[in-house]
């Protein structure tokens, strides 16, 4: 029977990640993957294919938008299926990149079924074979899939996932996306900017709900500016489809009954952890609605048992904190001194266009926990390089304590809002004050330099607006 010091069942960017670090720090380490590649749903059906698309979005609005930067263009087409190889082979370049990192680590990889068998033992089910393994550690790493509504059947060509319209033939001339968080509104702005009809149905009363309550008018905005079409406080009732279109039916914000059809349904309304038939049922971990509960250094109530990523109760399901969660645990395991992780800490990140990038807490959750808060606001219109991008959209929101500037949060709603979402992060990890980071010099022209204006706003001090 094979013996292994860590066996981690799931390849994704929680579970692969984890065995990677514990591979550098001297672990001999083994991962179970159900499926026959690695890199899980992130990287095949999740953050990598829909990022393709969304710079592929960018690029042909530009393109839609040359006359302005000075460029005559005529004729500009759509290549589909050219943009579905291309998502192909990005997501196959990089699967074949976490095969060589296994092999440079000298970790083992086991294509198969894992569960717990009993403590320090997992089995692997694979075309009916079952083989066990001894193990000092198991973490549970096995991500998670789109929830549906009740009643609504996800499948075939016209009611969708995230995996299902990853694949679509052509481009839908009519679309209905079912929620507005983040999935939703990212494949929202793909579609359109491609040229798709879309509605949005939320049930909630606002788009983006868990972003600051800033944020989501501003997308709104921007989306309807756009030409897509925003029902808020929309309840579905039902979901059916023909053989042609979907149709959606659903009590508004008034009270009226709607109903609306298109081409494809995609449902995005979360995603529900795959805990199933995994061997939980075998351990002392607590398990509440599929969900697992861990400590901060993701330790379940089983001895030597650790969940990360979607599956864990109470912490965000991102792709990062997986990551970094898979790094805490495996800290734990080899007697390192590993920091715990903090939800707080944990940036977020959507790519829509206006993108969205925020970190720590929003006013209102400031404001409910006992802070005396102050805000500062920047909009991009007063900023240069967003300017010569011709991206005037959108503002930068510093949530801060009031007496002394600890600051508690900051949300991005604007131009490469994903990517200057790092500063803040790194601030907050920090425990940064206002006046740090009005002290820090930021190079010009650039977008980042109005993180610069956003914190100096807090203080009445923004020197471009």
């Amino acid at each position: 029977m094979a013996k292994y010091d860590l066996v981690i069942i799931g390849s994704g960017p929680g579970g692969y990640v984890a065995a990677i670090r514990a591979a550098q720090w001297g672990l001999k380490t083994a991962v179970i993957e159900k499926d026959p590649f690695l890199g899980g749903t992130c990287l095949h059906v999740g953050c990598i294919p829909t990022k393709v698309f969304l710079h592929h979005a960018d690029i042909y609005d530009n393109f839609q938008r040359a006359e302005e930067f000075g460029f005559e263009v005529k004729d500009v087409k759509i290549n589909w299926p050219a943009m579905l190889a291309r998502k192909d082979k990005i997501v196959k370049k990089h699967a074949g990149g976490i095969g060589m990192l296994f092999r440079k680590h000298k970790i083992d990889s086991i294509t198969g079924w894992g569960r717990i068998v009993a403590p320090g033992k997992v089995s692997v089910e694979k075309d009916g074979q079952l083989t066990e393994i001894e193990t000092n550690y198991t973490m549970l790493a096995t991500g998670s899939e789109a929830r549906t509504l009740p009643g609504v059947e996800i499948g075939g060509d016209v009611i969708l996932s995230n995996r299902e319209i990853l694949q679509l033939a052509t481009i839908p001339k009519t679309l209905i996306v079912v929620g507005a968080g983040a999935v939703g509104v990212e494949f929202a702005s793909i579609f359109r900017t491609f040229g798709t009809e879309v509605t949005i149905l939320e049930a909630l009363p606002r788009l983006v709900p868990l972003e600051d309550e800033e944020i989501s008018p501003e997308l709104e905005k921007a989306f309807k500016k756009k030409g897509i079409r925003i029902e808020t406080g929309a309840k579905v009732d039902s979901v059916t489809k023909d053989a042609k279109k979907g149709t959606v039916n659903f009590t508004d914000k008034t009270g009226k009954s709607q109903s609306i059809s298109a081409d494809k349904v995609l449902i995005a309304v979360g995603r529900r952890p795959l805990t199933e038939n995994c061997g939980i049922e075998r351990t002392k971990a607590t398990v509440e609605r599929g969900f697992i509960h861990t400590n901060a250094f993701m330790e379940t109530d089983e001895p030597r048992l650790y969940a990360i990523g979607d599956i864990v109760a109470g912490q965000p399901q991102l792709a990062h904190a997986a990551s970094m969660e898979g790094i805490i645990a495996v800290g734990r395991m080899a007697g390192k001194d590993v920091q715990p992780f903090d939800r707080k800490r944990c940036p977020a990140a959507t790519y829509c266009e206006p993108q969205i990038g925020s970190i720590g807490l929003t006013e209102k959750q400031a404001r409910d926990a006992g802070y005396e808060v102050k805000t500062g606001k920047f909009p991009f219109v007063g900023n240069s390089k967003a300017t010569i991008l011709g991206q005037h959209e959108g503002f930068i929101k510093v949530v801060a304590e009031a007496k002394y500037g600890e600051i508690l949060g900051v949300h991005a709603i604007g131009p490469l809002a994903t990517e200057i979402i790092a500063e803040p992060t790194a601030a907050l990890g920090l425990e940064a004050t206002l006046d740090d980071m009005a002290a820090t010099i930021h190079a010009h022209p650039t977008v980042w330099e109005a993180m610069g204006d956003a914190f100096n706003s807090a203080r009445g001090l923004a020197i471009n607006f």
